[in-house]
């Protein structure tokens, strides 16, 4: 069960509804045969980042001697601000690079999109919390990987059926239940300091 927390977790975390506008922006720009290579290219050098991550975030955290307290709660309050701002999206200026030319390389795709600081941020917080394993963390990793590949792959045809609108919505109510979440991980952050 606590596998499938995780997994649920670092799934909305990704935030592949809110992130299929941008996907769709970038690869814009790549010719429409080689659209889908490089997608998963992407994901893939993601995934590397997050299992590299899952494998050197204790020692990091051990290095900068930081507790599982302050991960705990530093960590609840970046999903409680990415939450918010799924729930209340700002307008901001296109920052994914969208005057640049050719294929995507690692960024903004692969990072920050799908392995951002908040997913890195989140693993090394699972990791430490001593509540689920490496093996565990990185099964929970790939299955949030995997549903993230699923949705953005199909990009194209979701936001045809969905709708601008609809991928809105969705990803209203995710960042509705991340805001959740980060209360409890901010809590538990608290309530373990308090100790």
């Amino acid at each position: 069960m606590e596998l499938f927390s995780v997994s649920v977790t670092l799934f909305l975390i990704m935030d592949p509804f809110g992130n299929i506008p941008i996907f769709l922006s970038v690869l814009e720009r790549v010719p429409p045969a080689r659209r889908r290579r490089v997608l998963v290219r992407e994901l893939i050098l993601a995934l590397g980042i997050i299992a590299l991550f899952i494998l050197t975030g204790k020692y990091v955290m051990t290095f900068l001697g930081l507790g599982q307290e302050s991960v705990s709660i530093a960590g609840g309050i970046i999903l409680f601000l990415i939450a918010v701002r799924m729930v209340f999206p700002r307008h901001e200026p296109d920052t994914t690079g969208g005057g640049l030319d050719g294929e995507p390389l690692l960024v903004p795709l692969a990072v920050p999109l799908i392995s951002g600081p908040s997913v890195l941020a989140a693993l090394l917080l699972f990791s430490t919390a001593g509540a689920i394993n490496m093996i565990d963390l990185f099964a929970a990793a790939v299955l949030a990987w995997l549903g993230t590949f699923v949705v953005l792959f199909s990009s194209t045809y979701l936001a045809a059926f969905l709708t601008r609108r609809g991928l809105i919505a969705v990803e209203r109510l995710m960042g509705m239940i991340l805001v959740a979440l980060s209360v409890q991980m901010f809590l538990d952050g608290v309530k373990s300091f308090l100790k």
